[in-house]
């Protein structure tokens, strides 16, 4: 399995971003997918994830402002990310394999940077 990211940038509090992840390898319709980040001097921490049923779960610190979604068809993950914040400002990585209740999974891309400033 290979994760590709794209999409991140620098933004002004209060825009969006969407992010991408580009899964290759086999049964991506059996993978439950997740977006993790890491912010400077802090641990990675889950942001959303999206089972293969389509189940989703956010952190309480993106609820309400961040989407998660799939395409199963193009083997696509997406971050729909709105009301950008200066604490959103980290390294966001895919990952797959994720266990519903959060766990990371196995599999893992190389990241892409989101900063927000104020």
């Amino acid at each position: 399995v290979q994760l590709v990211e794209s999409g991140g940038g620098l933004v002004q509090a209060g825009g969006s971003l969407r992010l991408s992840c580009a899964f290759s390898g086999p049964n991506f319709r059996l993978t439950d997918m997740a977006w993790f980040r890491a912010a400077p001097g802090k641990q990675r921490e889950l942001v959303a994830l999206i089972g293969r049923g389509d189940t989703t779960r956010y952190s309480d610190s993106v609820k309400g402002r961040v989407a998660v979604s799939r395409d199963n068809a193009e083997k696509m993950v997406y971050l729909q990310m709105d009301s950008l914040r200066p604490e959103d400002t980290a390294v966001y990585y895919c990952n797959a394999g994720v266990s519903l209740i959060g766990r990371a999974g196995p599999h893992w891309g190389q990241g892409t940077q989101v900063t927000v400033s104020s």
